[in-house]
């Protein structure tokens, strides 16, 4: 049996809900499915032991807040991102992309200014908000308890499933990777990923599998820029293209017919029009990897509506756990998506270890929501990991109390400037302890395979 040895430090992510129960069990599955398809891929006898440290996996959880762009703090909302009072309650609203706020101030009929967005939504329902905002294509989500969500079809649609789906799309022959060498040992070397996703728990899945050695290009619309301190902060590894999909087809046929894995992060159903269901790429691309990720849910009355870990904590009853109904709180990080993003990338490497045996396109699914669902459950461990059980965390050791991010941060010149970044946690012996290239500007590749 593999060792995992979880180095537990008081004051790291600390709330009301047991978020670091959260996030060892998630990046201790992520760390030990690498581990797993490195040994595979190595021809080693035994598979590397794995190591959690709540310093890294809490400074990594905040990565977003530790990164440093020539000195300059990104700012992490928009001025419209926030909780808003209503005639009945609060509502949170999600701004911080140009086309969202948009749709936003359009719904409510009035202009960009704080003052005026608070006055209309205090004449307004929560629920009323949340409808019309959505109808317009904007985020806004009303403030509910735990027992509220847990009476609305979403949620009994959510707690149907398990944290990660998985399945099997044909009966493709098994694949042979190529060995892998162990200097340092990298478990996706050689692989290519290609990534259709945004903020955050995506690219936090697509940003470990780069540190693991995939090569991962990253597919945007050229329409719809990337913020690019969130670029910065999850492009690491990474290079960055644009594609129109509804002009340049073959083009992307060509990447897909030498992907190895394809992510997506995009509301369910939104790219099928471009034949980027599970069940379409599998037939073009017979053994690839499907991975696909969405805030809701591919199910439900809330399938196709857009979401982010903000939104889902509104939602779902952990704003008021973690504050009140009166007073709203949050997580002590954006738990929910890194958390999913460190599960999706586990399960590609599980995905890609079974392929090697079984063969099968493959493809794994997660939600935000399904995840809330396992944090406010209290993490039991029973179905989200398949080797790291969260319910029995064994506390190896009890390292200093967490009392700041600086041996988790790495600091190197790139092409956005200097930047300071939070380190992986996925950590396991004779694996790499950083990205071997730093973050490009946002859709300044060539659209083709190194």
């Amino acid at each position: 049996m593999t060792a995992i040895k979880f180095v537990v430090r008081e004051g790291a992510l600390q709330g009301r809900l047991p978020v670091p129960d959260l996030a060892r069990a998630c990046v201790g599955e992520c760390a030990l499915a690498a581990a797993e398809l490195g040994a595979r891929r190595a021809g080693l006898a035994e598979v590397p032991s794995v190591l959690v440290d709540d310093g890294a996996v809490a400074t990594a959880f905040r990565s977003e807040r530790h990164l440093l762009v020539d000195g300059r703090a990104p700012v992490a909302f928009a001025p419209l991102s926030r909780f808003w009072r209503t005639a009945d309650g609060w509502v949170r609203t999600h701004a911080n992309y140009p086309h969202h706020r948009a749709r936003l101030l359009d719904a409510l009929g009035v202009p960009e200014d704080v003052a005026a967005v608070e006055a209309a939504l205090a004449e307004r329902s929560a629920l009323d908000v949340e409808e019309a905002v959505y109808a317009a294509g904007g985020l806004a989500v009303a403030l509910r308890s735990p027992a509220q969500w847990a009476a609305h079809p979403q949620a009994a649609e959510v707690a149907q499933r398990p944290l990660v789906e998985r399945g099997r799309l044909d009966s493709a022959r098994a694949r042979a990777f190529p060995p892998v060498g162990t200097s340092p040992l990298l478990p996706a070397a050689g692989l290519r990923v290609l990534d259709l996703t945004r903020v955050l728990a995506g690219p936090v899945a697509t940003r470990t599998l780069a540190l693991l050695g995939a090569d991962v290009l990253r597919l945007d619309a050229p329409r719809l820029p990337e913020l690019p301190d969130q670029h910065a902060d999850t492009g690491l590894g990474k290079r960055s293209t644009t594609l129109d999909l509804a002009v340049d087809r073959q083009t992307f046929e060509e990447l897909l017919g030498a992907a190895d894995v394809v992510v997506t992060g995009y509301r369910p159903g939104a790219l099928d029009r471009f034949g980027l269901s599970a069940e379409a790429l599998a037939e073009r691309r017979p053994g690839v990897v499907v991975a696909q990720l969405s805030a809701w849910g591919a199910y439900g009355p809330w399938r196709e509506r857009r979401g982010f870990d903000s939104l889902v904590q509104a939602a779902t009853g952990i704003a008021v756990l973690e504050g009140s109904a009166e007073r709203p709180g949050a997580l002590p990080a954006q738990a929910l998506d890194h958390g999913t993003g460190y599960l999706l990338a586990a399960a590609v490497l599980r995905a890609l270890n079974e392929q090697a045996s079984d063969g099968g396109s493959r493809f794994v699914r997660l939600a935000l929501a399904r995840t809330a669902q396992w944090l406010t459950d209290g993490v039991d461990g029973t179905d989200g990991t398949d080797g790291a059980d969260a319910g029995t965390v064994p506390e190896d050791g009890e390292g200093a109390p967490y009392d700041g991010p600086g041996p988790w941060l790495a600091e190197r010149d790139s092409a956005l400037g200097r930047l300071r970044y939070a380190l992986s946690p996925v950590s396991f012996e004779g694996g790499p302890v950083d990205w071997r290239r730093p973050p490009v500007p946002w859709g300044t590749d060539a659209a083709r395979w190194h």
